[in-house]
């Protein structure tokens, strides 16, 4: 019989807990745990292995542009995963969700596009213009 593989994330080493609140965006390496609640984007240094959960407590509210992300809790933002994707049963995106490898449970939602793409790394990478631009955008003139 085969094993199933899991998505491997990287050890947590920074916790945002229940009844906490984040107002503001938050650039980490390693694995971040979310049970409380981020109003910004959470952003892994590039070209660093990095890992996101959020719990079923958790909430985010921006963007995430992360290596692997496992989500049980709420996003409204748009998901940039370089590797994979882990939607649990209690998943709720708001917005798109661009990764190379997904695996989604029954009762997971997301209201937006599910992109494969294996550009999604370069869809993580910084740009000069900040936070949110997509790289190859064009230039506005």
């Amino acid at each position: 019989m085969a094993r199933k593989k899991r998505i491997h994330v990287p050890r947590v080493t920074t916790l945002i807990g229940r009844g906490t609140t984040i107002d503001g965006n938050i650039v980490f390496t390693g694995g971040l745990h979310v049970d409380g609640c981020v109003n910004g984007d959470i952003i892994a240094e590039p070209d660093v292995e990095s890992g996101l959960i959020v719990s079923e407590s958790g909430s985010v509210n921006g963007e995430i542009r992360v290596h692997v992300v496992v989500l049980n809790g709420e996003v409204k933002g748009d998901v940039y995963a370089s590797h994979a994707v882990e939607l649990a049963p209690e998943a709720r995106v708001s917005g798109n969700v661009y990764y190379n490898l997904l695996e989604m449970a029954l009762g997971a939602s997301v209201n937006g596009h599910l992109v494969h793409t294996e550009e999604a790394q370069r869809r993580l990478a910084h740009t000069d213009g900040g936070i949110g631009e997509e790289v190859g955008a064009p230039a506005e003139q």
